[in-house]
């Protein structure tokens, strides 16, 4: 079994005892009485969620960023400066060091990615 799979066991136990604790000797206290059948019915329901956010959460982890240099390629942008041949230019709210595949490209023009050269990017007119 991996470490996050244990933790997540001795988590979702915790939380149940607690709610357990407070079904059976917090809310009696305050005079609201929820009966034995009506506990396991919440345990097992939230045993449930517990366990859908447990597999949901390892297949987000397992998948591959879907940001970097790796996953650019084909990405629209916007020129920040002129790339003559090179320049500054916005993908996604993220700034990137770019080079004109070709020709110049003035501010503002739209740009596509088409290839990457070291940690700068190579882009074309996006029409």
């Amino acid at each position: 079994m991996s470490g996050r799979l244990i933790l997540a066991i001795i988590s979702v136990l915790v939380e149940e005892a607690a709610l357990a604790v407070i079904v059976l000797v917090g809310l009696p206290g305050l005079d609201i009485n929820i009966p034995v059948a009506g506990l396991i019915a919440i345990m097992i329901a939230w045993l449930a969620i517990s366990v859908l956010i447990y597999r949901a959460g390892s297949r987000a982890l397992k998948r591959k960023p879907l940001t970097g240099l790796e996953t650019m390629v084909g990405t629209r942008g916007k020129s920040l400066s002129p790339l003559d041949p090179d320049g500054l230019v916005s993908i996604g709210g993220e700034y990137w060091q770019a080079r004109a595949a070709s020709g110049k490209i003035a501010a503002g023009d739209r740009i596509i990615v088409v290839s990457q050269r070291g940690s700068k990017l190579v882009v074309r007119s996006g029409d």
